[in-house]
């Protein structure tokens, strides 16, 4: 595996500029905290931890390659690694071992168990990652038996979830998805198994009726936790509301609605601000974007529409993100044009596509409306030679080559996104009266004008309008056809 350095390095404290864009600022504000290597939180005694706790300091990847070509399994690893360091964590090692499947008890057979547990303790390594989602017995087994943590790709992909979470849906979102992931593997530690709180024995307590071994430990920990998942449920149905009526609000102008979806860190936030120049977070990191961000944009020729920067896939996204972020991944199905961003300095760019297609297709099952048109677009062309353009030009015939760090690209993008979006389909020509100018300014917003001139009784234009304008430019038309 490849070394992978993140650039967090964001700005110098020392000469802070003042007209620092929102994403400088959330960048700053993200680059303010950060986990310490060699520090822990963690208790001494085991015996009191109820709950398992994410430690990533040093840590030992492994992965247990199934199916597909050598090159699949060391991408995955290399993926798992920077996942890992995305997290906090140092990485020190990583061991890959061919199967027909996954060790059913410990993921990976007897003999590389004893392997990977010399090389946690020659590592110093105090936590192993998984490339993989693991069973709770797999995950109790393979803990006794290496005597540190251990922690699914699941696991480490909803932590890093946690760490950049900003809004107050997207903390919802997370925490539903990660109590959704703890509820089968919740265990307690030492005595707490058989720990119980509601019986009293023989000796008085609840008197009648309330005598009895009682509610162990565990059986509350799961009550409460069905009690929190249900509550952010309902919190979770009430945001997506709001957004609901936003969305709605933004279809009853028929203003056309474009989605920027693709695979993590491919450079979606990138591309929205050299379209929009929104100002978004930008940064060198997996899953920087988990909130979704809405910027008004023109074609060309003036027709409004909006861009949508999305939460970005990966290959495996655990079922529980997926769940939980149904209401803002269907911003993606709602779309009239999903623009599907590619890495084009990534080794396996069509693998990124593939796991992005599963996941929108997934989001398009439950859904009565047809998928919205894709248009994919290949970015970071300016870190790749002509070599490799030449392939993803033969690999993705008709997609679009940009770089949304130099510029390179984006014109031809806006006037393709234009093609691509609905237009309005009646055109009009209308004597709109001066006193009626917030009439004119509607055209100009949400229509397409193709002429117009001020004449002595008011403003007269030809345009391309939705039904709904149409219907009320009627009474000023000088003459109309579909």
């Amino acid at each position: 595996m490849t070394e992978n350095t993140l650039n967090t390095d964001t700005t110098d404290w020392a000469d802070e500029d003042e007209n620092m864009s929102t994403g400088d600022l959330a960048l700053a504000d993200r680059a303010a905290l950060r986990r310490v290597a060699g520090l822990s939180t963690e208790l001494e005694d085991v015996t009191e931890v109820e709950y398992r706790q994410l430690r990533l300091e040093r840590v030992v990847l492994v992965g247990v390659w199934t199916e597909g070509t050598a090159q699949d399994s060391e991408a995955s690893m290399a993926e798992l690694k920077l996942l890992a360091e995305t997290a906090g964590s140092e990485v020190l090692e990583g061991l890959v071992q061919r199967r027909d499947k996954p060790d059913p008890a410990t993921y990976i057979g007897s003999g590389k168990v004893a392997e990977l547990r010399d090389v946690v303790i020659s590592s110093g390594a105090d936590t192993v990652i998984c490339d993989g989602e693991l069973s709770p017995g797999q995950l109790r087994q393979l803990e006794e038996k290496l005597k540190v943590k251990v922690v699914d790709r699941t696991a480490l992909i909803l932590d890093i979830f946690a760490q950049h979470a900003s809004s107050r849906e997207g903390k919802a979102q997370v925490e539903l998805a990660q109590l959704q992931y703890m509820m089968p593997r919740l265990r307690g530690w030492g005595e707490s198994l058989s720990r119980q709180g509601g019986g009293a024995g023989g000796s008085g307590g609840g008197g009648v009726g309330t005598r009895g071994p009682g509610e162990t430990k565990l059986e509350t920990d799961r009550r409460r936790i069905r009690s929190r998942i249900a509550k952010l449920r309902r919190e979770i149905a009430g945001m997506s509301t709001t957004r609901d009526t936003k969305r709605g609000r933004r279809h009853s102008a028929e203003v056309p609605s474009v989605a920027i979806a693709g695979y993590t860190n491919a450079g979606k936030s990138s591309l929205l601000n050299a379209l929009t120049g929104a100002g978004v977070l930008v940064e060198n990191a997996l899953f920087a974007t988990l909130d979704p961000t809405t910027r008004r944009s023109e074609t060309p020729e003036g027709l409004p529409y909006t861009l949508t920067d999305t939460v970005g896939f990966v290959r495996h996204l655990p079922h529980q993100l997926v769940e939980a972020f149904r209401s803002t991944l269907e911003e993606v199905a709602e779309a009239d044009l999903v623009v599907h961003v590619v890495d084009g300095s990534d080794g396996m760019p069509e693998s990124q596509v593939k796991a992005v297609r599963e996941v929108i297709a997934d989001i398009g099952e439950k859904r009565d409306d047809p998928m919205p048109a894709e248009l994919l677009v290949v970015n970071k062309t300016d870190a790749v030679g002509d070599l490799v353009i030449a392939r993803l030009r033969h690999l993705f015939p008709g997609a679009q080559f940009v770089s949304a760090h130099t510029g390179e690209g984006i014109a031809e993008l806006r006037e393709r996104i234009a093609q691509l979006i609905p237009r309005p389909e009646v055109t009009v020509e209308a004597l709109v009266p001066y006193a009626r100018g917030e009439i004119v300014a509607r055209i100009h917003r949400e229509g397409e004008v193709l002429s117009e001139k001020h004449t002595e009784e008011g403003t007269e234009l030809s345009a391309r309008v939705h039904p709904t304008l149409a219907a009320l430019l009627e009474q000023y038309a000088v003459g109309s056809h579909a």
